[in-house]
């Protein structure tokens, strides 16, 4: 879809291009980077989520670590480094549940949805971002969350079933990994 579109806006975030088509107006469309997400577990099998305020919602969420994915950076380099500028946790290892259009009929990026087991607060130097607050969830807890809509973001609802349906999540309790 790169023949043929002509820019109309271009900003630091996001850049809406056009792709004529005949007959009919043009085909609109918001090209940004890619987005990362990660279910980051605890050994304790609590969840690391971060709660900020969005301006686009006007409140405060509750959501997974998340961002984009810089310019020449992977997206699991990128999911590492969201992971600890937004929480100070770090992970051994990442797994990647999957890559997902976030919306086939306006945005031109991918989501990479990555799991990451054992992850810990590290004793590097960390500064946290502005606004936002780490939140701890028990994975039971932190799934109804899910379920009664206090995380109501779909591009955090779609790793967590991602995280469900692979069996690194559960719905009922297990004992400590």
């Amino acid at each position: 879809m790169t023949d043929a579109l002509r820019v109309v806006l271009d900003t630091k975030w996001f850049r809406v291009a056009a792709k004529d088509q005949t007959p009919g107006d043009p085909y609109y469309l918001l090209q940004l980077p890619d987005y990362v997400s990660v279910v980051a577990l605890t050994p304790a099998r609590e969840l690391v989520l971060v709660r900020q305020f969005r301006p686009v919602v006007e409140r405060q969420t509750l959501e997974l670590p998340s961002g984009h994915v810089d310019a020449g950076e992977t997206a699991e380099d990128a999911a590492r480094r969201e992971l600890f500028e937004e929480t100070g946790f770090v992970a051994p290892r990442l797994e990647l549940l999957g890559t997902l259009v976030p919306d086939v009929g306006r945005l031109a990026n991918r989501m990479w949805c990555y799991f990451a087991a054992d992850v810990r607060p590290t004793d590097a130097p960390h500064e946290p971002e502005p606004g936002v607050a780490v939140v701890v969830l028990p994975e039971q807890e932190a799934l109804r969350c899910a379920a009664d809509g206090t995380i109501d973001h779909a591009l955090n609802l779609a790793p967590l079933f991602l995280a469900l349906a692979g069996g690194q999540l559960s719905l009922t309790a297990r004992g400590h990994v």
